[in-house]
């Protein structure tokens, strides 16, 4: 008699249509996973590496060409690309060791205008 090969594998989600797409809607009784970084700074910091990319590889040559393809306005471009140039060490803090900052997105935004040296106390300063 061998070995039964078939593995199950149940993950508990419902899949519910909200404003006519599927969206997955975890368990009531889950709790919500608090650790770790927002993936919204996260797809802030990637996004905004992006447009850095194109705009240093010549895809784009203006910030106006990337609010044109990306659809959004020229002051969520400007405040989203600040980020691209942020400090190393505040950057390996956020994406490699997953440490969560302790201001918003825009508070990052504005800090990034601060010499690197300083960034990383700025930014992780509550903890």
């Amino acid at each position: 008699m061998s070995a039964s090969t078939t593995m199950r594998v149940f993950i508990p989600l419902t899949i519910r249509k909200r404003n006519g797409r599927p969206k997955i809607v975890p368990p009531a009784d889950m709790v919500p996973d608090t650790g770790g970084v927002d993936p919204h700074v996260l797809k802030a910091v990637a996004r905004a590496w992006s447009w850095r990319r194109k705009l240093e590889s010549g895809a784009v040559s203006t910030l106006s060409d990337i609010t044109e393809a990306e659809g959004v306005t020229p002051a969520f471009i400007r405040r989203t690309m600040k980020l691209a140039y942020l400090a190393p060490a505040v950057l390996e803090q956020i994406l490699i060791a997953r440490r969560s900052p302790s201001v918003s997105l825009k508070d990052m935004s504005a800090i990034a205008e601060q010499p690197w040296v300083v960034q990383k106390g700025i930014v992780f300063s509550a903890e």
